[in-house]
């Protein structure tokens, strides 16, 4: 009996030790990765550098991808093992595979997204369990454009003083940028938000839907190249002052398209817009025909793609009569502010629900019309989460009515994932395709834009509605946006529910409708 307990105990301290080792010898090969890394992709044959910290070991390591100087997002999985590492970002359906190899990460950058539409001999790969993830991943889709799989390389991130200099532009601050040609929402102007220090920059282009995130890098050979990478929206603008003092803004990789037409217009991208419920409205000819053609840059594909276009200072926009950019709030309007805002859509489990749920039923509800594809919808997402957390105690609700591709409707691998990862507590129901928006949310004027968001009062009448999302990179939009939301909700919670109140039950849509 002795001996067998000592052999036991033995047996134990070789399994504890063994473990142990095991342990360091994990911790050890992920400190390998851990740190700050400068790392970049090829989109369209322009590199974007991005910022990427690696951080954790086992199953706590983690990637975290950088909104200017901000951390913004980061991976769902992580692994690193025999020098191969793999950083999933599944709210995104994006995956970065690298191997190390003297000190340098390379691999690729590749979204799964386009394989069912665009890549046949990737579905043979993948009914094989023995594929390696490169015949399984071999595309990567940016914004609506499939492209093959982008090549990515990263390297350990070096602090070096910044050498001043006195020669440097000052450019922080709003300016608006006007279009010589509608955008597909009928926008006539963004707007160019700048955060500077010295000789660093974080720049974002606002759009009536969103923002682009925070573009950043510093001032060299007289301009700046900025570039922004989160998961699912890569670009680089290059940034120069004019004499007169405009900002020359081209835009690179990821973002620019090149015209298929002689006079820029892109009609194939154009009928996509449409198909995706991105049609322009009825206000933009006339005024753009205040504008003076010779101020304005960026006719190619309705302005939002253009390689160039021209930022302006407000009050210089303003003396020269350009058109100014959308007002969020009035952008997309009520058809009939008494009517009783219905739907009736399931959930990711295929159950109805509607808005005559108890859940619902005599309480202030922010609806959106939103869609995992959509990048300013992460953004959104993020913030309604807190949102939420703070006001639901006190009768506040939230509904997410998710728009999604016909094929991501199948399994909602991407709507589980964005669900799970941003920690989304609120109700989350599968509206239908993006096309069928008008169809499925039949309230409203103008609705182009993902998101959307709507404010519904106790009553179930629509209050208020606000098109896009300004994340942080808009500085004082999204603190305006902040104070909007807030104060609505506020008001709206104050408001007593009528004792008259019925709210119409909504005809139930099949399952998939």
């Amino acid at each position: 009996m002795r001996a067998f307990t000592k052999i036991a105990g033995r047996a134990v301290t070789f399994a504890v030790f063994g473990a142990s080792i095991a342990m360091a010898q994990s911790t050890n090969t992920a400190a390998a990765v851990d740190g700050r890394w400068d790392a970049s992709l090829v989109s369209q044959g322009q590199v974007i550098p991005f910022r990427l910290d690696i951080s954790g070991s086992g199953p706590a390591l983690k990637g975290t991808l950088f909104d200017g100087s901000r951390p913004n997002d980061g991976t769902t999985s992580a692994t690193f093992e025999g020098n191969k590492l793999v950083l999933k970002l599944d709210q995104y359906q994006t995956t970065i595979i690298a191997t190390l190899q003297d000190g340098k990460l390379t691999g690729n950058v590749i979204n799964t997204r386009v394989l069912a539409a665009n890549v046949a001999a990737p579905k043979a790969a993948d009914a094989d369990a023995n594929a390696t993830d490169a015949e399984r991943l071999t595309k990567v889709e940016f914004g609506e454009n499939p492209y093959t799989s982008s090549s990515f390389q990263a390297v350990r991130h070096v602090e070096s003083a910044e050498a001043e200099l006195a020669d440097v532009p000052q450019i922080g601050g709003s300016w608006i940028i006007p279009l010589s040609t509608p955008s597909a929402k009928g926008e006539n102007a963004f707007r160019f938000i700048v955060e500077q220090k010295g000789a660093y920059v974080e720049a974002s282009i606002l759009r009536v839907d969103g923002d682009t995130g925070a573009y950043s890098g510093s001032y060299k050979n007289g301009k700046w190249v900025l570039s922004h990478y989160d998961g699912g929206r890569p670009g680089v603008i290059e940034v120069s002052q004019a004499t007169d003092g405009s900002l020359e803004i081209a835009q690179r990789g990821g973002l620019a398209r090149k015209p298929v037409t002689q006079d820029g217009s892109n009609p194939a991208a154009s009928r996509r817009r449409q198909a995706a419920g991105d049609a322009p409205s009825a206000n933009g000819d006339a005024a753009q025909a205040q504008a003076v053609a010779s101020d304005i840059v960026g006719a190619q594909d309705s302005g939002r793609f253009s390689r160039k276009l021209i930022a302006y200072r407000p009050e210089v926009e303003k003396a020269k009569g350009l058109p100014e950019p959308d007002d969020y709030k009035t952008h997309t309007g009520v058809r009939d502010p008494n009517e009783v805002f219905k739907f009736s859509f399931p959930d990711d489990h295929g159950r109805l629900v509607s808005n005559d749920d108890p859940r619902f039923r005599g309480k202030v509800v922010i609806a959106m019309v939103t869609g995992t594809w959509c990048a300013n919808c992460h953004d959104e997402a993020q913030y309604l989460v807190q949102l939420y957390a703070k006001y639901r105690s006190k009768g506040l609700e939230i509904v997410a009515l998710d728009f999604e591709e016909p094929d991501q409707q199948k399994g909602l691998s991407r709507e589980q994932a964005f669900v799970k990862h941003y920690g989304v507590k609120y109700t989350y129901l599968i509206a239908g395709d993006r096309a069928q928006v008008w169809e499925k949310i039949p309230y409203f004027t103008n609705l182009n834009s993902w998101p959307t968001i709507i404010f519904i009062g106790r009553d179930g009448k629509v209050k208020a509605t606000h098109t896009g999302f300004a994340s942080p990179a808009s500085g004082e939009f999204y603190r305006q946006l902040d104070e909007e939301f807030t104060s609505n909700v506020e008001k709206l919670l104050a408001e007593k529910t009528p004792q008259d109140v019925t709210v119409a039950r909504a005809v139930p849509a099949k399952a998939g409708q």
